[in-house]
């Protein structure tokens, strides 16, 4: 075989491997967007799960576990942006007393989700569903940290709702909050089918 022969067959070669490659990264992310989508069905915004899960949908492949973290991991993304936002809103001048103490103490609250949902996404990476003795144990916790991450949303929301403000810094900070309180509901939604799954004849 001459050498331009040589060449060409192993570039035809790397050509069929890289396209291999290339159909089996397409396949694994499209069935992972499917995974997402039957997963999502179990949450309160089905439609909202899917759309911010199917950038991970690699990470995630079909691993209910990753499922789970991703959206918390979201949740507290969503937290952390809200918290920096209204630190900013309280440095602001033209809230009334009781408009300022309303936001300070939505920081507060979303300073203890973004504590909760932290504790969350580390106590997950660490639950081992198989043969773990703390398993049921370390779910509790996940499961009890986001869903008090969506109660301190959920007061946020309402103590804003009680006090009068800038309505364009109202609907700011409550669409912020909101996210907040429906991606926490989303992956508590998913937390809790894990758990389930996993910590049958484990209690």
């Amino acid at each position: 075989m001459t050498s331009s022969n040589l060449s060409f067959v192993i570039l035809i070669s790397v050509l069929h491997i890289v396209g291999v490659a290339e159909f089996a990264a397409a396949a694994g992310t499209a069935g992972g967007i499917d995974y997402i989508r039957t997963s999502c069905t179990i949450t309160r915004y089905a439609s909202l799960c899917v759309q911010s899960l199917t950038p991970y949908a690699n990470a995630i492949g079909q691993n209910q576990q990753q499922l789970a973290k991703a959206a918390l991991s979201v949740s507290l993304t969503k937290a952390q942006s809200c918290s920096a936002f209204m630190s900013n809103v309280a440095k602001s001048k033209g809230l009334n007393s009781r408009a300022y103490q309303a936001v300070q103490d939505c920081i507060n609250q979303v300073a203890d989700s973004v504590n909760s949902l932290s504790n969350s996404v580390h106590e997950l990476s660490d639950a081992s569903p198989s043969g773990s003795q703390d398993f049921s144990w370390r779910m509790s916790n996940v499961e009890t940290w986001t869903s008090a991450a969506l109660t301190d949303a959920n007061t946020c929301l309402y103590g804003l709702s009680r006090q009068t403000m800038n309505a364009n810094v109202r609907s700011m900070i409550r669409a912020r909050v909101l996210a907040i309180a429906q991606h926490s509901s989303n992956a508590l939604a998913l937390v809790n089918r894990f758990a389930a799954k996993h910590s049958k004849g484990k209690r």
